[in-house]
């Protein structure tokens, strides 16, 4: 084999890959169920193809959203001139929710992807923690990181500001979108403000 077909392969082969990958960035921002077949046809290659270049779905995922998500700051600059950490808990988790809804096909194909493999987890891509971190970063300021209470709160957080609480509200309780949204402000706000009034008056 000639060092030009070498290299036209190589091209070829790096050409594919970023089609498919490209094809998963613009199919996980439709919302819609995001799977493997789906991306492979909107690549307009095959199946098997795509498995070649990506083990698996969640590791092809990883690499198509790994550019899309704001940095914490972006995504709460409405309330960067706000010190009050109830105004920011709040703005944080509407924007995390909002964000899950306009992606909900690829956020659910991420879970799926790593539920069962707990392992992988932590590779998940998401604005979850940053967004908690950057919300109670006033809090940080005047307590210090090691405050035990703060750190539960960050921990009380995690479990309510995320895709699975507003899944867990829409699949199981079968409230609107709008509805578990809001309740998920509510629980938020309601934990932030009895930590203020409790560590922070």
């Amino acid at each position: 084999m000639t060092e030009q077909s070498t290299t036209g392969r190589a091209n070829q082969k790096l050409r594919t890959h970023n089609a498919i990958v490209q094809a998963a960035a613009e199919l996980s921002r439709t919302g819609r169920e995001v799977t493997m077949p789906e991306i492979a046809k909107a690549a307009l290659v095959s199946e098997a193809t795509a498995y070649r270049h990506f083990p698996d779905l969640a590791s092809l995922l990883r690499e198509a959203i790994a550019g899309q998500l704001p940095t914490p700051a972006e995504a709460l600059e409405s309330v960067a001139d706000s010190t009050d950490p109830v105004v920011r808990v709040a703005a944080a988790t509407e924007f995390l929710l909002r964000h899950v809804l306009t992606r909900q096909g690829v956020v659910r194909a991420m879970i799926a992807a790593t539920v069962a493999r707990s392992a992988d987890a932590r590779a998940r891509p998401g604005l979850r923690f940053g967004l908690i971190d950057h919300a109670l970063a006033p809090l940080v300021d005047t307590l210090g990181s090691d405050h035990p209470a703060l750190a539960q709160l960050h921990r009380d957080l995690a479990v309510v500001v995320s895709a699975e609480a507003l899944f867990n509200l829409t699949d199981l309780y079968q409230l609107a979108a709008e509805d578990a949204l809001a309740s998920i402000v509510s629980t938020a706000t309601t934990l932030t403000r009895a930590f203020v009034r409790d560590n922070a008056g």
